[in-house]
Formats: structure tokens, sequence, C-alpha cells
């Protein structure tokens, strides 16, 4: 069972739900430990008192801010609970807004959102199915770890999950990343589009998509603890100098095609039919009109 993080409620309007908070991730990532060279003996961190000179312990240490030069105020977390906010203690949605208008950048870490208690089954329950049937998430202000945060509350199976969002202001304008303008061909656009096209999947399923790196990582560490050859590494594929990006383009598809086991045939891009200029009218032929015939 997951540890709890925090504990409070959500807010929906007047209905307010009862929650746990837990991660809903978790890192299989192998961890290393800082340790001497020479010896291999663990180096470690220690925390040590500046004005006393001696080590302390965890339960000694407390938070401050220093608000002039060497002078600090102290900071409990009952402080630190009690603060003057509507988010100190719940979840306030604020509003609902479609999935697709919130910039994926600005999504972070997400948290399960659990029921507290029997109380908590229905109203939660009731935010679950509505959600649902909006296809909407829900955006919402919330207070933890010394902060005011934005997030974004949607479902995932029948459970309520919490993104934290950046505010508009923690993204970075990319404007001065950008390259110097070029000129795209329609050809080659097309080429693009016939590379997606060969690489789209349905999920996200298959050896693409495992951690090779800590698999990899794993392998040297066993060998060391066997004490035997370290595994090679691959050779990387070659890449030639890139020349023409349609030529590029059209081996992309079919290596990719290839991998897949469908048809090398070479992908179909064609230039784009030119317009034919507008043949000129030509002025229409006066017929000489006939004259009426005499009663």
């Amino acid at each position: 069972m997951p540890r709890t993080i925090w504990s409070g409620a959500i807010s929906f309007g007047l209905v307010t739900v009862p929650i746990n908070v837990t991660s809903a991730t978790e890192s299989h990532s192998i961890q290393f430990h800082q340790v001497h060279l020479e010896d291999l003996s663990r180096v470690r961190v220690r925390k040590v008192c500046e004005l006393e000179g001696r080590e302390v312990t965890q339960a000694e240490i407390g938070k401050g801010y220093e608000y002039a030069k060497d002078q600090v105020i102290a900071i409990t977390d009952e402080d630190l609970s009690n603060l003057p906010l509507p988010t100190a203690k719940a979840i306030e949605i604020a509003g609902f807004v479609p999935l697709e208008s919130i910039d994926p950048i600005r999504i972070g870490e997400g948290y399960y959102l659990a029921p507290s208690g029997q109380v908590a089954a229905k109203p939660y329950k009731l935010l679950v199915q509505a959600l649902g049937r909006s296809s909407k998430v829900a955006v919402a202000r919330y207070a933890w770890s010394g902060r005011e945060r934005l997030g974004l509350v949607r479902v995932r199976g029948e459970a309520l999950v919490l993104h934290a969002m950046r505010w508009p202001d923690e993204v970075r304008d990319p404007s001065e990343l950008l390259p110097p303008p070029v000129e795209l061909t329609d050809e080659e656009i097309d080429g693009a589009l016939a590379l997606m096209d060969s690489m789209a999947r349905d999920d996200l399923e298959g050896v693409d998509f495992q951690d090779t790196y800590t698999d990899a990582l794993a392998e040297i560490i066993k060998a060391k603890r066997e004490d035997r050859e370290l595994p090679a590494a691959p050779e990387p594929a070659p890449r030639g100098e890139l020349v023409d990006l349609m030529t590029a383009l059209q081996e992309s598809v079919r290596k990719s095609k290839a991998a897949r086991g469908e048809s090398t045939e070479p992908a179909d891009v064609h230039e784009l039919p030119k317009k034919k200029a507008a043949a000129k009218k030509q002025p229409a032929k006066k017929t000489a009109g006939r004259r009426p015939r005499s009663a």
C-alpha cells in the first residue's frame, strides 16, 4: 500500500470529498551511493550546527527564515499547517476545461486521490462519473511543501488523479531557441508524413518502450559481482552526412517498414501536381439573328 503523502479534501462547489494523496508512480532506477574510490567506503553527509560545531540529529532540525543578516525566525510545521489560505487543507477546484487546452509542458508529477472513509465514497464516485461524462478535466489550487500550486484533476479508470501543474510564468519562452527561417517544399512535408505513418502505433507496448538503460546497468553490475568481462557496448548505427532531406525521409520509411515486416517498396511520395494555367476565354462568336417571318 503506497504511503499517504497528504490528507485533506477536494472542494467541488459545496461538495466536499475527504481524500488521501499517494504517489501514482514509482521509480525502478538503480540507485548509487557516494563512496571513497580508494577503499570504497561510504561517504556520508553530516549535518553540523555552525555555532556549536557539533553534529545534530534530525529531531533537532527545523525550518527558519532569515529576514536580515544573522536574523532568523523559526517556522514550525504547525505554522505551515495553519496558513490563512483556503487551499492549505483542501484541493479547491476552480474550473473545468478540455484537456487539449492545457499545454503538456505544464503538467508534472501524478498522484492518486483515494477516498478517505465511507463518507467520501458517494461524492468521490460522483466526481469521477461527472468528469468522465463531461470529457473535461478539473483545474484546482492547493498548498503543499511551502507553496501554493495549480493542479489538474482527471479520471484514470475509476480513480481520481491529481497532476501538479506549473504556473504560466514558470514555463520559459522557446522563441530564442528557434532555428533561422527556412523554406520547406510540399514534397518534403509529405515525406515526413509518410515516415510518421510508417511509425504509427496503437499502443506503447513492446521492446521499443522498455527501460533498456536499467537492464544494461544491471548487466554491468552483475558482471562486476561475478568478476567477469563486461558486456560490450553495441556499435552505433552509421550515420552519414545528411545531404538530401528527401532521400533521408524515404530511406527512413523503408527501414521502418522493414522493421515491422511490411513491404519495403519505395514510399508513395509524389510531387504535388502543378496547377494548370487557366485558358484564356475566347470572345464568343456573334451569330446573325434571324429576322421574324412576316405573317
